[in-house]
């Protein structure tokens, strides 16, 4: 089983060589002798089903990406760890300069339907169950206007509201802050529905998720 997955990744790989890269040779010469210089951090989620290039037909070098279980910015936190969203976040703003981040929800988000259900204490998802509680606000706040009969509404509702608390926590980390006040760096929340293909971002003026 597995080889016939690697041989799928070769072939692939020989596909992308003899078609793009012979194409863009020069774009790849230019990311080796000068690097690379995006303007938009796309923080994304993990899941399969969600390829931010694919989805914003996006050329190498368009985005830096950091894909995570559900999308999620964690708080601010100097203290020991491995930080590995937060150091991507940091290198991107401060390194690459980049002048929009994105965070990116969607719907039929796995990593929300567990913490909507009320399901991260399964103790064979250590690492996933502590990820998640970033988000935990978001279903207690959906709880209160939502019932989880309609399972599929809540889920939505706790998808969109997840996104609004990583933008909070984005906001805290002084680097950003610093950046949005000098007025060289903008902030988003987006929502991708992957059944519909439409996609939508949050208005500070309504408070609501409106459709691009």
């Amino acid at each position: 089983m597995f080889l016939a997955r690697k041989l799928n990744l070769i072939d692939g790989f020989k596909r992308f060589r003899q078609k793009y890269f012979v194409m863009e040779k020069d774009l790849y010469q230019s990311f080796s002798a000068v690097g690379q210089s995006p303007k938009i951090l796309l923080i994304a989620c993990s899941d399969s089903r969600v390829d931010p290039a694919i989805l914003f037909s996006c050329e190498p070098g368009d985005m830096f990406v950091i894909r995570n279980v559900a999308n999620l910015v964690p708080p601010y936190e100097e203290g020991g760890g491995y930080h590995g969203t937060s150091a991507a976040i940091e290198f991107a703003v401060n390194q690459l300069k980049v002048e929009s981040v994105v965070i990116l929800g969607h719907a039929h988000c796995g990593g929300i339907a567990a913490l909507s259900r009320g399901e991260v204490s399964n103790d064979s998802n250590v690492f996933v169950n502590k990820w998640v509680t970033i988000a935990d606000e978001a279903r207690a706040k959906v709880l209160e206007t939502h019932s989880l009969e309609n399972f599929r509404e809540f889920c939505h509702a706790c998808e969109q509201e997840a996104i609004l608390i990583s933008l909070r926590n984005l906001k805290l980390f002084p680097f950003i802050q610093k950046k949005i006040e000098e007025g060289s760096l903008t902030v988003s929340g987006w929502y991708f529905d992957l059944e519909k293909g439409k996609l939508w971002e949050h208005s500070d003026k309504t408070g609501k998720f409106l459709e691009l």
